[in-house]
């Protein structure tokens, strides 16, 4: 098939007669996509433009023209070169290498789904971004984002429902999936563009105050268990254990430990948080959480006739709770949670895990072994709960207060 020519382009003596200037001499090779040749005081340079589908235009620099040294790609490319680098740059061709293409914000995504799958994490955190960004955005070559149109995007999703929480953990997931692109294409160098268009909301990580006193726990997990007893033994384990949701799915019947009655406990599976690369090996790790006797005696009941792989939590109708259980629980908690007085809008199944903590240390459980108990840091949970604690201590704060009577002495007048 004859490639597009042009006699003003072809040789650099001929580009050498075209006029110097600022906006590129324009060809076009194929549907949406151009070959550019900017006349420069010394060599020219060429450079490719394509659209995205949706009548957005991208632009970029390839190389130097041929116009004062022989051709040698890839730095320096005569007409021919480059229009092959150009189109091979443009888009995907037939029985022809891909290397050379700028990857789209949306294979950026799926590259970052694989490499999720491939570290034991969820690939929600690629495909949930996904659905709150547009096709233009999609399509556009990742090299080629501003910070202008990525910090137009992120404050688009503020006033739409997300809570300012969502919107950073959506923002950290895009961060993360175009860092991994650029690090896997040298030629992307807009780190600052991404850093300051995809600024976290500030503020917007503290954590709510939903800690539960232990009357309303109890009857958070007795309302479970009357709307749905497979329900009400996942919301108790929760409770007692302060769990992640995510930790109490992945329990299998071997990770219930009554070997000793009277202090039975749980092998609960580590998240996959803390910034682990090997996501997969530190969530196969297992930390012993202790029980209630009367839990375990539950749990023993529950999981009569079960292998000892088999999951230790299971819905009534005998499926998994999943990677993300709150799918499949986040309508019956809200009418639970209604049902005992309380705001869903406001308490989910993570307050029990906040409480758990804030009783734990309330009654002077070192701030270590609290930590390590509930899968998490010191450091975090300095951060995170001091301050909520002070709302929640007022009666052990009293023990420390000095009780006496001062001598009264008149003030001179």
């Amino acid at each position: 098939m004859p490639k597009p020519r042009s006699s003003a382009l072809e040789s650099a003596t001929a580009r050498r007669r075209l006029v110097v200037r600022k906006k590129p001499y324009w060809l076009k090779l194929s549907p949406g996509i151009a070959l550019g040749y900017r006349r420069n005081e010394g060599p020219g340079t060429w450079s490719v433009r394509g659209t995205d589908g949706h009548g957005r235009l991208w632009e970029k620099r390839l190389a130097l023209a041929d116009d004062l040294e022989p051709a040698a790609p890839p730095h320096v490319l005569n007409f021919w070169d480059a229009q092959e680098v150009a189109l091979k740059l443009a888009r995907k061709q037939p029985h022809a290498s891909d290397e050379g293409r700028p990857i789209t914000v949306a294979e950026a995504l799926d590259r970052y789904a694989n490499d999720l799958k491939a570290r034991g994490g969820s690939p929600y955190n690629a495909s949930g971004v996904r659905k709150h960004l547009s096709a233009v955005l999609l399509a556009k070559p990742v090299m080629l984002l501003g910070a202008n149109e990525l910090k137009l995007w992120r404050d688009s999703l503020i006033g739409g429902g997300l809570q300012a929480s969502s919107i950073n953990r959506l923002l950290k997931s895009l961060r993360a999936a175009l860092a991994l692109a650029a690090r896997l294409d040298p030629r992307i160098q807009n780190a600052e563009a991404r850093k300051t268009g995809l600024q976290a909301l500030p503020d917007a990580d503290r954590d709510r105050n939903v800690i539960l006193p232990d009357d309303q726990v109890s009857a958070l997990v007795t309302a479970a268990y009357a709307h749905d007893a497979a329900l009400g033994l996942y919301v108790d384990v929760l409770a007692i254990t302060g769990a992640r949701p995510s930790q109490a799915s992945r329990l299998l019947v071997a990770d219930l430990i009554t070997t000793n009655l009277k202090s039975p406990r749980l092998s609960m599976p580590k998240s996959g948080k803390g910034g682990s690369l090997n996501r997969a090996g530190r969530k196969a790790e297992r930390v012993p959480v202790p029980i209630t006797p009367a839990l375990a005696a539950q749990l023993k009941q529950a999981v009569k006739g079960r292998a000892a792989d088999a999951p230790l939590l299971l819905q009534a109708d005998g499926r998994s709770w999943g990677d993300r259980p709150s799918e499949n629980y986040r309508d019956a908690m809200r009418e639970i949670v209604a049902g005992i007085g309380l705001d869903p809008e406001l308490v989910t199944a993570y307050a029990l895990r906040h409480s758990s903590i804030v009783r734990s240390l309330l009654l002077n459980v070192p701030i270590r072994i609290v930590a390590v108990s509930h899968d998490t840091s010191t450091t975090y949970i300095e951060k995170n709960y001091s301050r909520l604690i002070a709302d929640h201590a007022d009666e052990v704060t009293r023990g420390g207060l000095l009780h006496h009577k001062p001598r009264v002495v008149a003030l001179a007048s």
